[in-house]
């Protein structure tokens, strides 16, 4: 039986949250409180649950503040569902770095039949949470002046993108539920003058802009991006495909830049992992390097064979390190992979490229 614990000031939200997962025989709702302060006090009672459904503005006491404490007592998988994510906020990519493994967009109006709608989702979130091991990123703070240098860096190094060749190796990652802090932890390690990166992350529209900038504001030695429309890539830059179109990576002369499409879904998916490794496949060959990671379902597993059937080097985040060991074991089942890591051992995989 699955323990899950509601926080939301809404009486609304609350109960229809009761409802859907009354519905659901494997899991039970412990307890509820219309903010953490109160949920503090419940937990005495009932003790502390297998999940959180958890909201971010509430009085007393906010959903980020309540993560920060609760991880240091016990880190527990937490589903954010709050108004302030459709935002993109960074208070919701903190969130993700604290233990959070999931983001519902929780409307402003309309609340019952969007919970009616979503009720296969909630559960099935629900259930792919409890199965997830929690890690919590600790936070790291870049001053001002760094952050400054990086967009100078970033303006430098676009100026001067036509006179350089196109890099030999390039590195593409793919990653869903619990990528936010896997990425950072791997990115945290790299070395100035990194083989140019690409990521697509299974993230919503306007989050990826603010999880590039939040990693462009901590990274040592890297500049991140959103990605845009022939970007090119580079060596110490990292580009995040937005939370709405697809990326690919496309030969243009003697370099490599980025191409956005705006299609359906790929395996389930806007932006899909399998979209961009058939791109490496295709034009980056074997000079790519697809690195698939933590997450749920099987996004990016076929377009990594394709990534090893054209000669590049395949890799996939090893089962003890991820938050969810799905994609990956999807790719590893498929033949797809030439070894599994862990994040330390990606990070040096990384660095040592060339």
């Amino acid at each position: 039986m699955i323990k899950i614990f509601i926080i939301d000031d809404s009486a609304l939200v609350r109960n229809e949250l009761k409802k859907i997962f009354a519905s659901a025989q494997d899991i039970e709702v412990i307890g509820s409180a219309p903010n953490p302060v109160d949920a503090f006090d419940i937990f005495k009672k009932v003790g502390l649950p297998d999940v959180f459904i958890l909201d971010i503005e509430m009085p007393k006491m906010d959903g980020i503040t309540f993560l920060e404490q609760i991880s240091k007592q016990k880190p527990i998988p937490t589903i954010i569902c709050s108004t302030l994510v459709t935002q993109g906020s960074s208070a919701a990519i903190d969130a993700l770095r604290m233990g959070a493994v999931d983001i519902v967009l929780k409307p402003t109006t309309q609340m019952n039949s969007f919970f009616q709608e979503k009720q296969n989702d909630f559960i099935s979130k629900v259930r792919i949470a409890a199965r997830s091991h929690v890690r919590v990123v600790p936070n790291v703070r870049r001053s001002s002046s760094s952050k400054i240098l990086n967009e100078k860096q970033v303006s430098s190094s676009v100026k001067a993108a036509s006179a350089l060749p196109a890099s030999k190796k390039i590195i593409a990652i793919g990653a869903s539920t619990g990528g936010v802090q896997t990425l950072e932890e791997i990115f945290m390690k790299l070395e100035p003058n990194h083989p140019p990166i690409v990521v697509t992350q299974h993230m919503p529209a306007g989050f990826t802009a603010s999880f590039a900038q939040r990693l462009n504001e901590v990274l040592p030695s890297s500049v991140v991006q959103e990605a845009k429309e022939g970007d090119t890539l580079m060596h110490g830059r990292i580009l995040i495909a937005p939370g709405h179109l697809h990326m690919e990576v496309v030969k243009s002369g003697f370099m490599y830049k980025i191409a956005l499409k705006n299609y359906p879904k790929v395996s389930s998916h806007k932006p899909s992992v399998n979209v961009l490794f058939r791109s490496m496949a295709k034009e980056v060959g074997i000079f790519g390097v697809g690195i698939i990671l933590t997450g749920m379902g099987d996004d990016g597993a076929s377009g990594l064979l394709e990534m090893k059937n054209a000669g590049a080097a395949t890799y996939a985040q090893d089962e003890k390190s991820c938050i969810v060991y799905g994609m990956p074991k999807k790719a590893v089942d498929l033949g797809a992979v030439k070894n599994s890591l862990t994040l330390q051992e990606i990070s040096n995989l990384i660095n040592t490229v060339r």
